[in-house]
């Protein structure tokens, strides 16, 4: 009889420090100890979560739902407006708009819409493990978009670069369902530069807002030279592995299916984790917006940390009332602003920096070669060294592509063709527009 009140004691007081320790997690311990970001690297987020907050205007010159302090963009300087009536269901809408100030060819698509069912065609369109891309499994939805919008809108980039000179950047930016897009449609303009004008990788560069785990954890920090992605504090995109379909299908009961969640990966070892080849993250440098702590009512002054993490990669779920508002863009954009006018004010000093400019610059070159060197360490499936990365003016060689049909799933560099991924995925009607397969067969 004692034996037996012991073990249930013993249960009981288990359950009850998990309950607390799970209901007691903030947002702020996952990065608690990554260094904080610098002005020159976080500048263009608030710039970037304005782009996407035009998609939903009409007419950028009369904004109806204009941010505090307005867009800051030159209504003249948007090349392209695509709502969905022109998307032909195939992604979300997205804008093209030239930044002289900046000189930047910015691309940004929006995120989730509710009561759209081209949305949840994407995001419905994926099954674990089902799409290998370029030696890692990505998100199948996503990937389709993705290719979608480049065949669409590359020729147009290509001619906006040539157009304005080498000195300009691409700069893809998403949010929610949109920064899957972009971080995918990132990856392949990487790997196919020699397409866009022989444009240098270090001229290319994404912001996904909000991001939704799209991509196997060796692609992850293998992009995280050009991808960065952008969290505030308690996000739960970023956060569940759950996928994409279950999370956007269970929104009215998003607090049950996130408890559900948060139990599970709780008994799921880090190490199991890690070598699940198809388990999907957020792509990419981590930035990560905090602004409340534990036992402190309210909000205080944002502060933004940054990092490449291999493990530890917001695998929290966080209980807390601000789940699904930390996911808002209004929001993000908000607290980015807040954040980085703090962070110039704090850099404005009549001393030094302890860290020189191009200190910190050869720093986020070496975190990278870090992170990569920590993955293979870790035995993460597909996972590549810094002397594996391609050069900067390095195009993909002739022999690498002939060889990539026989070698898709079992060699590490594999690359998958655009042009072949596109007869893989559409196919063109009589009218010479690209149409789903998938689309097709239905109609069938």
């Amino acid at each position: 009889m004692s034996v037996s009140c012991g073990v249930e004691c013993v249960v009981c007081l288990g359950c009850s420090r998990w309950a607390w320790k799970r209901l007691t997690y903030v947002g702020s311990y996952d990065s608690e100890s990554w260094p904080p970001a610098t002005a020159d690297e976080f500048e263009p987020v608030p710039r970037m979560c304005r782009a996407i907050l035009a998609i939903y205007e009409d007419d950028l010159a009369n904004p109806r739902f204009a941010p505090p302090g307005g867009y800051h963009m030159n209504p003249a300087w948007v090349a392209k407006l695509v709502h969905y009536d022109q998307t032909q269901g195939c992604c979300p809408p997205y804008l093209i708009y030239v930044d002289h100030d900046h000189k930047e060819i910015v691309l940004a698509v929006r995120g989730l819409n509710l009561v759209r069912e081209s949305d949840y065609k994407v995001l419905l369109d994926n099954g674990l493990g089902r799409q290998m891309f370029d030696g890692g499994f990505v998100h199948h939805g996503l990937l389709q978009a993705a290719t979608w919008l480049l065949n669409r809108e590359a020729e147009t980039l290509k001619n906006l670069w040539i157009e304005h000179g080498p000195e300009y950047k691409l700069v893809f930016a998403g949010h929610s369902l949109g920064s899957g897009v972009v971080s995918l449609m990132t990856i392949i303009i990487v790997n196919h530069r020699d397409q866009f004008g022989g444009i240098p990788r270090s001229q290319i560069q994404c912001y996904a807002i909000a991001p939704a785990r799209c991509m196997s954890l060796n692609l992850a920090v293998k992009y995280a030279d050009v991808i960065h992605s952008v969290v505030l504090q308690d996000d739960f995109l970023p956060r569940t592995p759950t996928p994409l379909e279950y999370i956007f299908g269970s929104i009215f009961c998003l607090p049950c299916l996130l408890f559900l969640v948060c139990m599970r990966d709780t008994f799921v070892p880090e190490k199991r984790k890690l070598n699940d080849p198809r388990r999907l993250y957020a792509a990419g440098r981590m930035y990560h917006i905090v602004e409340r702590k534990i036992c402190r009512c309210g909000r205080y002054p944002p502060e933004v940390r940054t990092a490449i993490p291999v493990e530890g990669r917001f695998e929290h779920i966080v209980l807390s009332c601000n789940t699904t508002s930390d996911h808002a863009i209004l929001w993000i954009e908000r607290e980015s602003q807040k954040a980085f006018d703090r962070i110039k004010e704090s850099a404005v000093a009549t001393d030094p920096p302890l860290q020189q400019k191009m200190e910190r610059k050869l720093s986020i070159e070496q975190e990278h070669k870090d992170a990569l060197e920590r993955a293979v360490s870790l035995n993460v499936p597909h996972a590549v060294t810094s002397t594996e990365q391609p050069c900067d003016d390095t195009d993909p060689s002739p022999s690498e592509n002939q060889g990539e049909a026989t070698s898709h799933r079992s060699s590490k560099s594999s690359r998958t063709k655009w042009d072949e991924l596109v007869e893989k995925l559409f196919i063109k009607n009589a009218s010479g527009n690209l149409v789903l397969k998938r689309d097709i067969n239905v109609n069938d």
